[in-house]
């Protein structure tokens, strides 16, 4: 694989269940990017990552030769700009095409992923059910643009995964799991069988089976935030 070694090494700030950080991982994998892989415990964050990200003390931070990159799209144009030549181009050439996966990308992280976290942590029944609701029709409109973006390929970029692809592929996991923790099945494919079948796709990249965590080790971890989110929630009646 191709590296930063010496003042270019790349290191990954990071906490495995993160689909923002598979996010990262997806795109180091797919451009043949090695870097070291830095697990952070967030209920006691290191002075590293405190000071690498100071406005908003989070992950995923990227390392470049000590450099910091925050947020996980951020950082994935970033790998595009700083190693053209390494692997596949993630953003695509065309001016139009990279604002329209801009734009999807952006509705992947305002619309469909806080339906989807509040579909796991609502704090009522009713709370869930709604933001269930929401996020089937994030990805019913997820499902009309790959139709549309995709020309019939396998893929929101066309052929081969792209930026878009990569976006909602760092949730593949966490959507594969999700009828083990509710018992819902997003993934339909009597409802978005074009979704279901990428989804599907995209697992089965290489790049995909080393960044993704197992489906099961997933689920374990969605349920237990879940039992403690709703513990948290009954304390505070």
């Amino acid at each position: 694989m191709a590296g930063g070694g010496g003042d270019g090494q790349l290191r990954l700030l990071g906490f495995w269940p993160s689909p923002f950080v598979h996010r990262v991982s997806l795109a180091l994998r797919l451009k043949g990017l090695s870097y070291e892989n830095v697990e952070e415990d967030l209920g006691n964050k290191s002075e590293l990552l405190l000071a690498s990200n100071p406005v908003h003390k989070k992950i995923p931070v990227l390392l470049h030769g000590g450099r910091p990159v925050c947020e996980s799209m951020l950082i994935v144009e970033y790998l595009d700009d700083a190693f053209p030549g390494a692997g596949q181009a993630v953003l695509p050439a065309d001016p139009y095409d990279r604002a329209a996966a801009r734009f999807w990308a952006a509705y992947i992280d305002n619309k469909f992923f806080p339906a989807l976290i509040k579909a796991l942590m609502g704090t009522t029944e009713e709370e869930k059910a709604a933001a269930t609701a929401d996020t089937f029709v994030a990805l019913e409109t997820l499902e009309g643009a790959l139709a549309e973006r995709s020309g019939g390929e396998g893929f929101f970029a066309g052929d081969a995964p792209g930026f878009v692809d990569v976006a909602l592929g760092g949730f593949v996991g966490w959507l594969s799991a999700w009828d083990k923790v509710t018992g819902v099945k997003l993934l339909d494919a009597g409802r978005t069988p074009l979704l279901a079948a990428w989804a599907e796709r995209f697992a089965s990249l290489d790049a995909a089976k080393s960044a993704i965590p197992d489906v099961d080790r997933i689920a374990e971890f969605a349920k237990a935030l879940q039992a403690r989110s709703a513990a948290a929630a009954a304390a505070s009646d």
